[in-house]
């Protein structure tokens, strides 16, 4: 691959030791320093570049800090750390550096508003962890009117920027074991981002999120870089929908150099994503690099528009290249997630450079998401249009599951899908076969064998 993979999955093999200094001993560290910030103690600003494909707008550059506020910790794993939290960040916000210090571990069992915050960096060298509290959690934490997202903080304001190489998590296996029980469980996100612009988040570990990792809504300039995900069920109850990104109502935003080990999408544009950059990945376990799900929500219309994607690993995973959209009709996925009828487009999307391993579909084009009636969901053919799609270099080969299809390319009427191009897909089945399900879009354009015979649905 084309980054420094191997820092990255030292991170992920790496256990997290979590020493149990007192605070008093720390502060009494702090009153022999004479009260100064001193360099072994707060982490260098990670300086970030994006290469080797360039965003359209240059990236944030973050003036120098100019004061220092470590965040007291309980240090008990237990105690409500969240007081603490909040008052170095008002303390240090507008021009300060705010330090989760090395060594300690930090509680959080209070929903927290951040969307305050202003020219600040937040440097988590720690361990924080959100309390089990499922019942105090869905009650409070903070919810976005989108496929039931819910998030245990909001974070949001100007120039932040978040790195140290520290963890956070969400303490997700009583979350999937509730969720096992009872589909209407209110989930909360690990990473809620609500209005943050021109702003970093890089160099962090994230473990055990009850639903997404990150939710990235009315927000644009953001990078992220560097980040690890990783999360499993040590039960027989899944970890389920434990996308890496979520992007909604947002524009400008960047996710690369990354890692990820989940159990669905490993990044996924939802409603009016624009402008988006994802390269250098390495996905494993996921439902693919995904746009959409769209035209879940009668009335609305939805718009995903200018996105690359490049140099990507897909490995053990459902899909590699995904564009998904409900039917013109009410259909349900799951109890907790049903549609159709929204309208909108997609347009300008490029797939470019992917390593396939073991991916049932290396690319999944579905206007019948939602929906298993293949005949219901062409008797009520999606108005959502799909136009300027490219899908090109992929490399690999697929699982065995629809051998020999490697991919489908389904679209509910001949009018809503223009110029869909597939070219050098050197993807094989296990038996050798490029063949791909092709319905309603021109076939001259796709290197792949068309056939009319469908083996998957969603």
């Amino acid at each position: 691959m084309r980054f420094q993979l191997t820092t990255i999955l030292a991170i992920a093999s790496a256990t997290v030791a979590v020493a149990s200094p007192t605070w008093a001993a720390f502060e009494q560290w702090a009153k022999g320093a004479g009260g100064k910030s001193a360099p072994e103690h707060t982490s260098s600003r990670p300086s970030i570049s994006c290469h080797p494909l360039h965003p359209s707008k240059p990236p944030p550059s973050p003036p120098p800090r100019n004061r220092v506020c470590y965040v007291k910790s309980h240090n008990d794993g237990v105690t409500d750390d969240s007081k603490y939290i909040l008052d170095a960040l008002h303390n240090c916000n507008n021009g300060g550096h705010v330090v989760f210090a090395e060594g300690l571990k930090y509680t959080i069992g209070t929903a927290l508003d951040l969307t305050f915050l202003n020219h600040i960096d937040i440097d988590i060298q720690s361990y924080i962890q959100f309390t089990n509290d499922t019942v105090y959690w869905q009650a409070n934490s903070f919810r976005f009117g989108f496929q039931n997202v819910t998030t245990f903080f909001k974070l949001g304001g100007n120039d932040v920027n978040i790195y140290g190489g520290g963890t956070i998590d969400g303490n997700g296996q009583i979350w999937y074991d509730l969720y096992a029980a009872n589909v209407y469980t209110l989930r909360p996100v690990l990473i809620g981002i609500d209005g943050l612009h021109n702003s970093i988040l890089s160099n962090l570990v994230l473990r055990y999120s009850p639903q997404y990792y990150h939710f990235v809504a009315n927000s644009s300039n953001v990078i992220f870089d560097n980040i690890n995900i990783a999360g499993r069920s040590i039960s027989a109850n899944v970890a389920k929908n434990t996308d890496g990104w979520d992007t909604y109502r947002s524009s400008d935003i960047v996710i690369q150099n990354s890692v990820v080990n989940n159990g669905d999408d490993c990044v996924s544009f939802k409603p009016n994503s624009t402008d988006m950059l994802v390269q250098n990945m390495w996905c494993n376990g996921s439902h693919g690099i995904s746009v959409g799900s769209l035209g879940q929500y009668k009335g609305e219309f939805d718009i995903v528009e200018n996105i690359y994607v490049f140099n990507t690993s897909l490995h053990n995973a459902t899909d590699g290249a995904r564009i998904k959209v409900w039917p013109n009709t009410p259909s349900a996925l799951s109890g907790d997630l049903q549609g159709g009828g929204g309208s909108g487009m997609v347009k300008n999307i490029t797939y470019d450079t992917m390593i396939i391993d073991n991916v049932d579909y290396a690319i999944e084009v579905d206007q019948c998401y939602g929906q298993s009636n293949l005949t219901l969901c062409l008797q009520f053919p999606s108005p959502l249009t799909i136009t300027d799609i490219l899908f090109k270099n992929f490399n690999g080969k697929t699982s065995k599951k629809y051998q020999p299809e490697i991919g489908t390319f389904a679209c509910s009427s001949s009018t809503v899908c223009n110029n869909i191009v597939a070219s050098a897909i050197n993807v094989v089945s296990p038996n050798g076969t490029d063949e791909a399900y092709c319905l309603n879009v021109p076939q001259a354009n796709l290197d792949v064998t068309c056939n009319t015979k469908y083996l998957g649905f969603n």
